[in-house]
């Protein structure tokens, strides 16, 4: 039987990005640079640039923008067949500063409400474009558009046969958020999925702690969950599968392991109850744009993963990725080179420790991982 065609398939609003030409206010900039934005977009273009078949699946207008994002976005490789024009909403746009997301300096103006994503339900999305792959990457983003959305999502991450191992990255974004509802909404998704990834700094908004092992108490039943501490260590909980549900590694013929899960959700569990931990801290980086990390990371850590690699290793390879974006002006950035991350991610955990990135590091090459080992 043959494979499914895609490694990761990438579900989500795209939406072309202005981005200013000099820090300060959004009533301050006087000019902007276009660009794309969007973290499921972002991380099938960081996964197919890293040499992985990607899909991203959404709604567009039949505007010049949504002809921009299509070709934007196909042109890093990843297969747009499966995204729908919609000829009645416009694609979103939005504005945003230079600031640290994390910030209070950090504006971000929406232009996405009505938008032709927003229209996006389990009747505009058949299941069958996004089931055909190894990994299906959602986000807490979508559930955020519209009810449809919401309604979508609940479908996709509900147990079913053959379900694909589904990725969730909370990615809480308040000025989304109309209503109360946000921290119930995405903490049930979460619980559905089977690899979650959430910021402690959204855990703390959303949930009211910042502890990985509290959020781990509030997130029992994904198999893997990896809690992000910024500039800080991440912390992965690992719950080991049942021997009935044993995940599959198999070589797909090109070099690279895939990892199947047993494609439904699974049960309740006691918190924390029988977790591998493991946790790795981030590497010193020279931060050049603040915005699109997260999504590097998860790209980095579901790279690895489909690479069949242990749990230190995607680990620091979503490290390795969060930090390729951290030190390029945009919100995408071109990984480095897989021989030089893996160089990177294998250093003892001194070298590890001591390693300090800034802009340029992802097309270093030997003499560069030398210099960086020992700063």
């Amino acid at each position: 039987m043959p494979g499914p065609s895609c490694d990761v398939v990438c579900l989500g609003e795209s939406l072309v990005t202005f981005l200013p030409t000099r820090p300060g206010r959004l009533a301050d900039v006087p000019a902007f640079t276009r660009a794309i934005g969007g973290a499921e977009s972002n991380v099938a273009c960081a996964l197919a640039a890293a040499g992985h078949r990607t899909r991203w699946v959404g709604r567009v207008g039949t505007d010049g923008f949504g002809d921009h994002l299509l070709a934007t976005i196909a042109g890093y490789g990843v297969d747009t067949g499966a995204v729908r024009r919609d000829p009645h909403r416009p694609t979103g746009v939005y504005f945003r500063t230079d600031a640290d997301r994390a910030t209070d300096a950090h504006e971000v103006v929406y232009y996405r409400s009505g938008s032709a994503a927003s229209a996006m339900s389990p009747d505009t999305v058949p299941y069958d474009t996004v089931a055909d792959t190894r990994i299906l990457h959602l986000t807490g983003i979508t559930a955020a558009l519209s009810p449809d959305c919401r309604d979508l999502l609940h479908d996709l991450t509900a147990p079913r046969p053959g379900r694909p191992l589904v990725s969730f990255d909370v990615n809480h974004r308040p000025g989304l958020w109309r209503d109360g509802d946000a921290g119930e909404v995405l903490r049930d998704l979460a619980n559905r999925a089977d690899v979650v990834f959430v910021g402690a700094d959204e855990a703390e908004r959303l949930w009211g702690t910042a502890d990985p092992a509290a959020v781990r108490s509030l997130l029992p039943e994904p198999s893997t969950l990896v809690v992000k501490g910024g500039g800080g260590p991440a912390t992965s909980f690992e719950r080991p599968a049942p021997a009935t549900e044993a995940t599959e590694v198999r070589n797909t013929g090109d070099g690279m392991a895939a990892t199947e899960g047993p494609g439904t959700a699974h049960g309740p569990a006691a918190p924390g109850a029988g977790d591998g931990v493991t946790a790795v801290p981030a590497p010193r980086v020279d931060v050049l744009a603040p915005v699109g990390a997260g999504d590097g990371f998860a790209a980095g850590y579901l790279s690895a993963l489909l690479r069949g690699l242990p749990t230190t290793a995607r680990l620091r390879h979503g490290h390795l990725m969060a930090a390729a974006v951290l030190t390029s002006p945009g919100d995408l950035a071109v990984p480095p080179p897989r021989a030089h991350a893996d160089r990177l991610a294998a250093l003892g955990d001194g070298d590890w420790g001591r390693l300090h990135l800034g802009p340029g590091w992802t097309s270093a090459g030997t003499e560069a991982d030398e210099e960086v080992r020992n700063r």
